[in-house]
């Protein structure tokens, strides 16, 4: 069931891009509400890593650079047909660490570029952006400039994660026209089951209102039995899920993100380094 629900969504929105409008309007009512869910901080921790990995649902899987197991689980991931998104550590407003491959606003252009383009390389099979913290960094126009300015060249898309409701994050990103979306609900900045339950339970109600929405989570064990209960019974609920490039394409019409050779590649380079030039 969950396989015909996946081919008919995509069946619809062709058909939607090949008809006239009055039929084009009567396929897109009939696209169920659709949801992404995000997975952040992706690397760190096998046992629920490895449970994510194995969920039939399409989850997009958001990884921090040079942790322990991104390498590992993101392969496993793609084999799994998982959507995998760098999760890029940005400067926060409570000074909390980043960890490796963190951009901060002491560096220079050339620093957080090259940073950046390092981590994007340490990911296997990247194909999007979203901010690890960031409430510090991503308030600031220059520094999200020169983000975008480094994405703009390679085939990715970026998830605004809205960890302040002041970021310029999505703003500057599509003025480079880059593919953009922005965060709807986070499941579980409290970890109990209730918690995510009340914002699983936004989340498909902000779908059903505006045709998708995208929910951020993390690998807490509390996360993930949630979901590995509840994701089976979105099909009998009428709700669709999906990746989230899948949503974006939802949301344009079913259109490429990019045209054939219009990016150059990531190159893949797998060595740890913290940041910066050498």
């Amino acid at each position: 069931m969950r396989e015909f629900r996946t081919l008919l969504l995509a069946a619809l929105c062709l058909l939607a891009s090949a008809t006239p409008p009055a039929l084009a309007r009567d396929t897109e009512r009939a696209v169920p509400p659709t949801i992404a869910i995000i997975i952040d901080d992706m690397g760190h921790n096998l046992e629920e890593g490895r449970r994510l990995v194995a969920m039939d649902q399409p989850l997009t899987l958001a990884f921090l650079p040079y942790r322990p197991f991104t390498k590992q689980l993101a392969s496993l991931a793609h084999q799994q047909h998982k959507e995998i998104m760098l999760h890029a550590p940005m400067a926060n407003t409570r000074n909390i660490g980043l960890g490796p491959g963190g951009l901060t606003p002491d560096m220079d252009e050339q620093t957080l570029a090259v940073t950046l383009r390092r981590a994007l390389q340490s990911i296997p099979y990247v194909s999007g952006v979203n901010n690890h913290m960031g409430s510090l960094l991503t308030q600031q126009l220059t520094a999200m400039d020169w983000v975008m300015k480094e994405l703009y060249k390679y085939p990715v898309f970026f998830v605004d994660s809205r960890t302040i409701a002041s970021s310029v994050a999505a703003d500057v990103a599509r003025a480079y026209r880059i593919p953009t979306l922005s965060r709807d609900v986070f499941l579980d900045h409290e970890q109990t089951e209730a918690f995510v339950d009340r914002q699983f339970k936004l989340l498909i109600r902000r779908a059903r209102e505006n045709g998708t929405a995208i929910g951020i989570g993390h690998p807490h064990k509390v996360t993930v039995d949630y979901l590995e209960k509840h994701l089976p019974e979105l099909d009998a609920q009428g709700i669709a899920i999906a990746t989230v490039s899948g949503v974006w394409a939802i949301r344009n019409d079913n259109r490429e993100m990019f045209a054939e050779g219009e990016k150059q590649a990531i190159r893949p380079a797998y060595a740890h380094t913290d940041s910066g030039v050498n």
